[in-house]
């Protein structure tokens, strides 16, 4: 037997692991009392620590999940019904138009194929391609008022998912770790679902931690199986054998951390390799999806060949929610609702994938009484403009970006149940009522979540950094339940 007591730390940890993941860039560090006692509401979050603390008021919301479909869904198709382009449709648009695209720019209008019809006791309009959606209209607030302003993919995104059109800045799942920790003591606090086809426009910045420690970085599920690779330990390191091992590794990074105590991604490290020990058999039971009911799974379109895989990761979202996660974000494909040409084809295809499970995860976490205090987000950076793209017949038209006036739907955490806030002008290209700007959006859900957007700062280079980041974000009163 090797004598362990002789080894140095780095020795000990090259000689061989035990399997166990460094995924998990988002952790803990509350385990054997080496933290200190929860974080009163207002002071600043300790940078290295996701022990659970204090909002900074009573919060509506304690978890999240964004279903983001990058690549702009078209709002006139699906949310936002405008007769009056199907009036003009081929015709000379009458405005002014900001393309993305000139190139395959064009003035003709193109009206909307598909029929609208008020669904719920709410009344919302929403188009056919769209059913399961349309069955829960009484439980979504639809916002058709989505204002970003910057005609490009990157730029919309970071200014959804990070407060800024920058690069480099951290996501909302990081901030909302950073401000209130999380509830799993056995699994990451911010974890990222990609899609099976690729990762989106601007990559693993989606879950970026930016310039916060890295404990707070979103966490990758991969989109097949095995979803985390290593995640048990060799047959002849199970056990006893393991448990020990482990046992000496915690006792060696406590006293390499206490000889560098303001190091925080030291900390962060270190929390990584305890989370992953803790997440062997956490995280295995998080994603069976064999536990599930046949009810359940039918639900969400698993088994079905256009929904089985965005089904499962829907599923999975609600699986980490109930089991503690602050934060999961489950994406589509890179461009997958870009639709420039072809929009006839490709949009059936892209609604027909994610409009079942979306649905089915609404009304699961309202079954399970978790939507009350749980925020789903259904949307992408940008919506599509009213006039055709690429004019060479009706089977390969499209719509270029649009991030002037679009939608996007929210559900539960405090948001307002059923009905439609703001609106577009009467061809659906800006916003002209009630309009919701993305910083506004995230001091909505901030206040939902407990936090001041001026009180979660982070000290970086002797400025204090901030979501909204200085911009103007006002807590928009009409989309809150009363």
């Amino acid at each position: 037997m090797n004598d362990f007591t002789s080894w140095n730390r780095r020795q000990f940890l090259q000689a061989g692991t035990f399997s166990l993941s460094p995924i998990a860039l988002a952790t803990l560090l509350q385990r054997d009392g080496l933290l200190a006692s929860p974080i009163k509401p207002g002071e600043t979050p300790r940078p290295d620590s996701l022990e659970q603390r204090a909002p900074h008021h009573p919060a509506r919301a304690t978890a999240m999940i964004s279903l983001f479909m990058q690549g702009g869904p078209s709002q006139i198709d699906m949310f936002d019904p405008k007769p009056a382009l199907n009036k003009l449709d081929g015709e000379a648009f009458p405005g002014t138009i900001k393309y993305d695209n000139a190139a395959q720019a064009s003035s003709k209008v193109l009206g909307c194929p598909w029929k609208f019809q008020a669904h719920g006791e709410c009344g919302t309009e929403l188009s056919e391609l769209i059913p399961y959606t349309s069955q829960i209209a009484d439980d979504i607030c639809v916002v058709r008022s989505m204002h970003t302003g910057v005609n490009n993919h990157g730029q919309s995104i970071h200014a959804m998912n990070s407060g800024r059109t920058q690069r480099g800045r951290p996501a909302l799942g990081s901030w909302l770790t950073y401000g209130l920790g999380n509830e799993a003591d056995n699994l990451p606090a911010f974890m990222a679902l990609p899609d099976p086809g690729g990762i989106p426009v601007e990559g693993v910045l989606n879950w970026s931690n930016g310039w916060l420690p890295s404990l707070f970085q979103g966490t990758v599920i991969r989109p097949k199986e095995p979803r985390i690779f290593n995640l048990e330990p060799p047959a002849t390191r199970q056990g006893t054998v393991q448990d020990n091992y482990l046992a000496y590794v915690r006792e060696l990074n406590e006293q390499h951390r206490q000889q560098y105590p303001s190091n925080t991604d030291l900390q962060a490290r270190i929390s990584n390799y305890e989370l992953a020990a803790q997440m062997q058999t956490a995280a295995a039971e998080a994603l069976d999806l064999s536990k599930e009911t046949e009810a359940t799974q039918k639900m969400y379109g698993i088994g079905e060949k256009e929904t089985d895989e965005y089904g499962r990761r829907c599923l999975i979202a609600r699986r980490l929610v109930e089991r503690g996660v602050r934060f999961v974000q489950v994406y589509t494909r890179n461009q997958f609702w870009d639709h420039h040409g072809s929009i006839r084809s490709s949009l059936p295809r892209a609604c027909k994938m994610t409009d079942q499970p979306s649905a089915a995860l609404v009304t699961d976490l309202k079954q399970r009484g978790l939507l009350d205090s749980t925020v789903v987000h259904w949307g992408g950076e940008m919506g599509r403009l009213p006039v055709i793209q690429n004019d060479a017949g009706p089977a390969k038209v499209g719509r270029d970006h649009n991030t002037y006036g679009f939608s996007m739907w929210v559900a539960g955490g405090g948001f307002r149940r059923g009905g439609t806030y703001g609106a577009t002008d009467e061809f659906g290209h800006h916003a002209v009522e009630d309009i919701v700007n993305h910083f506004d959006y995230h001091a909505t859900l901030l206040h939902l979540f407990g936090l001041d957007p001026e009180h979660l700062t982070f000290e970086r280079n002797g400025r204090l950094e901030s979501l909204l980041d200085g911009q103007p974000g006002k807590v928009v009163s009409g989309l809150l339940q009363a």
